[in-house]
């Protein structure tokens, strides 16, 4: 740093407030600090930063081991916000989100000296887990339900449930089935409870709920199920995958979505618009997650108490061509 200034011909002091990109630095001089830094390559040593200013600035992401789509995505999201707030990201994949490894992976982290932590906690067991923090962890949670004891940020599960629901309703549709996710499922259960309220709001009779395992292959079994029963003409399916498994087996069965079966799903894969038909289904928005995680992240470590603040994103659907008019009978 004492080389960087002295090539620019102002004090350590001022070099330190355009590297932390105080505003009380005028442009020209920010300009000629800046260009003496690449002359010299120079970087600077975190270590000695999080000495003076006890701050890493590297934040501890506790993540599910899975490649679906929607805690994937939420990973990519926080990954993005803490980059774009100056800070590197540390993550821990878990197999199972227990409460006895979901601990030990928020207190690992925070031995290896990251500034706060995010759980992305879309089970059941790892909100239990977050009852039994220790106090002084800087920690937010990303789809823990209402119930959950720290800051939490989470989708609008329920009323992008309701907009899907709705969607059919409004198609004349007399009711709709639904194809749920796992019952440890946070989201899974707060999106039948969206189903359930559009149903009863609408005075329309609530079918048997089906429960898949989120994949495309349990969609396709469930579908053997619906096809026995002649009268359903309107699905909403949990998430994008399962949805994907339906259409497969109303083709191979030859029941044609959505002339015969109007179907909408949940996510907005990359993929749902190439689906046969294009796929009507509710858009996450994991790029706002992920900001709303940073900032509440950012305000504890500002702040010297944990804030019980939720903070819910709101869904899109996204219209396109498996939902259709009901027939009429």
């Amino acid at each position: 740093m004492a080389d960087v200034a002295k090539l620019a011909r102002v004090s350590h002091q001022t070099v330190s407030r355009v590297l932390h990109d105080s505003p009380h630095v005028k442009g020209d001089t920010r300009e000629r600090v800046l260009d003496a830094i690449r002359q010299l390559n120079y970087r600077p040593n975190t270590v000695a930063q999080a000495l003076v200013t006890g701050r890493t600035m590297v934040i501890g992401v506790v993540s599910f081991d899975t490649a679906l789509y929607g805690p994937a995505s939420t990973l990519i999201g926080i990954e993005e916000a803490a980059h774009e707030a100056g800070y590197a990201v540390s993550i821990t994949s878990l197999r199972s989100l227990n409460r006895a490894s979901v601990l030990d992976a928020v207190l690992r982290l925070r031995n290896q000296g990251v500034d706060g932590v995010v759980v992305i906690a879309p089970q059941k067991t790892a909100v239990e887990a977050l009852r039994h923090l220790p106090p002084g962890v800087p920690v937010v949670t990303v789809e823990a339900g209402s119930n959950s004891p720290v800051p939490m940020v989470a989708v609008d599960q329920r009323g992008g449930a309701m907009a899907a629901t709705q969607h059919l309703l409004d198609l004349g549709h007399r009711t709709v089935w639904h194809i749920a996710g796992p019952a440890d499922w946070i989201e899974a259960e707060q999106r039948v409870a969206g189903w359930k309220a559009a149903l009863k709001k609408a005075g329309a009779p609530a079918p048997p709920l089906l429960r898949g395992d989120w994949s495309a292959h349990s969609g396709y079994e469930l579908g053997r199920q619906l096809v026995q029963t002649p009268d359903v003409t309107a699905v909403f399916v949990a998430n994008d995958q399962m949805a994907l498994g339906l259409l497969c087996l109303l083709h191979e069965v030859g029941r044609e979505t959505p002339r015969q079966i109007s179907i909408v799903g949940f996510d907005d894969i990359p993929e749902a618009a190439y689906f046969t038909p294009p796929l009507t289904t509710v858009r996450q928005d994991f790029a706002e997650v992920g900001r709303r995680c940073i900032h509440l992240l950012l305000g504890q470590l500002e702040g010297p108490t944990r804030a019980r603040e939720h903070v819910v994103v709101p869904t899109q659907l996204i219209l396109r061509k498996s939902t259709s008019p009901a027939k009429a009978r």
